[in-house]
């Protein structure tokens, strides 16, 4: 079983992932979602959000954007970070699913994530669906 995570505010992708309110957590069986649960965000603390999807047993996380400092440590996780979703978040999960998930580069990072830092261009997002 596969488990991806989506920032959310209410059933819609979060803009900024490290202030959403809570994460959608949908378990994937067969490409299909089987299941969804919700975590509240306890907070944004840099390296916390990695650890506390990864032990919620995510694989993938599909977000709006982020920055460079937080793709690097999903990374260290074992998480495919997608970036560049919006609307609802089931959508981006099934279009995710579908290799259809549309996505925009320059959404990796937002200056309001992690430290400030913004890049363009030059980034480590992961786009490439490996379910």
């Amino acid at each position: 079983m596969k488990k991806i995570a989506v920032p959310v505010e209410g059933e819609n992708v979060s803009a900024h992932f490290g202030h959403a309110p809570a994460f959608a957590i949908f378990a994937v069986e067969a490409n299909k979602i089987v299941d969804q649960e919700e975590m509240v965000n306890p907070g944004h603390e840099p390296g916390l959000l990695p650890r506390l999807l990864k032990e919620a047993g995510s694989d993938v996380i599909i977000a709006s954007g982020m920055g460079q400092k937080a793709i690097s440590i999903f990374n260290q996780n074992e998480i495919e970070v997608v970036c560049g979703a919006s609307g609802k978040a089931v959508s981006a999960v099934e279009a995710y699913l579908n290799d259809d998930l549309k996505t925009n580069a320059n959404s990796c990072s937002h200056p309001e994530d992690d430290d400030h830092e913004h890049h363009h261009g030059d980034h480590d997002c992961q786009h490439a669906n490996t379910h």
